[in-house]
Parts: C-alpha cells; sequence; structure tokens
C-alpha cells in the first residue's frame, strides 16, 4: 500500500491546531523532541515519561519544560486539565494489560472537545523489518491498534475523528547510526544488540535507499485524532 511522505511533527501541529497558550500534554515524551518543537509555537507544555532517564534527558534539552516522570496509565493531573494531548509513538511501549487503563486516563485528563493525537508505527516497512532482529514489536503494535480500536467502540472512553497513515522517511549517515536510534528509544535493547547486530547490517545494506541525505528507511505510521467521549 502505497502512502505518501510526511514529517510526523508537522502532522501532530496540523492535527492539533493553533497551540500557541494551550496547556498541551505530550505522554510519553522520551527526549522531549516533540514538546520542545511545540512550547517553541507557544503551548504550555507538560510532559510525562515512565523512564527516569528519558525525563532527565528532556529536562536537560528543554530545561523550561515541565516534565514528570508517570506511566500513561497513571497519569498525575486533574480531570480535564489539557486543551490537548498527544502520545508519539508510545502507546505500544505501554505494558499490554494497561493498554485500556491508559487510553481511559488520557481520556480523563482532556478537555472536552479537545484534540488528542495519537501516533503509532505499523509493523510493516523497511525501518520495521531491519530493526527486527533486535526487538519484534509485532504482537505489541498490534495490541495498540486493537486497545484503539476497543477505546472508540461504543461506551469506550474515546471518540474517533479520523484515522490517518503516511510515511517517516528517515535518512541514516551509515547502520550505525541506525543502531544508535534504535538503542535510544529503549536501553534494554543494548543488551540484546551483539547478538542481532549482524543481522540487522545485513538488513539495513539490504533494504535501505541511497539518497543525498544518507540510507533511508521507511516506517508507516498510523495517525488516530480522538476526542473525549
Amino acid at each position: 500500500m502505497a502512502r505518501r511522505a510526511a514529517d510526523t511533527v508537522t502532522e501532530i501541529f496540523a492535527a492539533l491546531g493553533p497551540v500557541e497558550g494551550r496547556a498541551i500534554l505530550d505522554v510519553g515524551c522520551g527526549h522531549g523532541r516533540l514538546s520542545a518543537a511545540l512550547a517553541r509555537q507557544g503551548a504550555r507544555m507538560t510532559a510525562v515519561d515512565p523512564d527516569g532517564a528519558a525525563v532527565a534527558a528532556a529536562r536537560r534539552a528543554a530545561p523550561d519544560l515541565r516534565v514528570e516522570q508517570a506511566g500513561a496509565e497513571a497519569l498525575p493531573f486533574a480531570d480535564a486539565s489539557f486543551d490537548g494531548v498527544v502520545m508519539l509513538n508510545s502507546l505500544h511501549h505501554v505494558p499490554r494489560g494497561s493498554l485500556a487503563a491508559a487510553l481511559a486516563e488520557i481520556a480523563r485528563v482532556a478537555a472536552p472537545d479537545a484534540p488528542i493525537v495519537i501516533v503509532e508505527p505499523l509493523a510493516e516497512g523497511t525501518f520495521f523489518d531491519a530493526m527486527r532482529p533486535l526487538e519484534d514489536e509485532t504482537a505489541i503494535r498490534a495490541a495498540a491498534q486493537a486497545a484503539l480500536d476497543e477505546a472508540c467502540a461504543g461506551g469506550g472512553p474515546l471518540v474517533l475523528g479520523s484515522v490517518e497513515e503516511f510515511e517517516r522517511v528517515e535518512p541514516f549517515r551509515d547502520v550505525e547510526q541506525f543502531l544508535e536510534r534504535l538503542v535510544a528509544v529503549d536501553s534494554a535493547r543494548r543488551s540484546a544488540l551483539p547478538a542481532a547486530r549482524g543481522e540487522v547490517e545485513r538488513l539495513f545494506a539490504e533494504l535501505s535507499e541511497p539518497t543525498p541525505l544518507g540510507s533511508t528507511l521507511r516506517q508507516p505510521l498510523r495517525m488516530h485524532r480522538l476526542r473525549r467521549r
């Protein structure tokens, strides 16, 4: 299935609408790059991540951000606290048994009619295929999509506005930069790296597309635009 190539941050900005002066929550913020980009557009940003190292990195990268250590399934905020909520590539990192609770929490802290934007990678594309020897996320990515479907079903905490798919086309200088990118997302992968390295290197060479910017890999993404019920 052919998908348009798009910049993920630009897509999220369009889905959220104007953010200046609005209170926005970034759930699973990682190192805080998206939060910092939204703050530069005037959003009053709050970010959370369950990983202490990620929280520290986000605070270093953007000292003015409010960053809290918390999981999506237990957000430390009052009901209807935020004018928008975003979750980028992080729902599938929530423990499978906590996915429903995480989506209910996101709905709880969003104000009525506030946009909720959840972007998740699909279990396909050359980026995914090249990373699979290090960690095969086929099952957890499918579980995240199923949890979104269930949360939007009758009586669920969320109302679906639209679903869109696009591709992130990401250049890498070489396979070492690709491997560092994978480990930066989840430091637990580092212990599996020695055993997986050879196969990742082979797949990177086979699947990546040479361009003037570097060797590119493609990751299809699915974006849900939602509201609380």
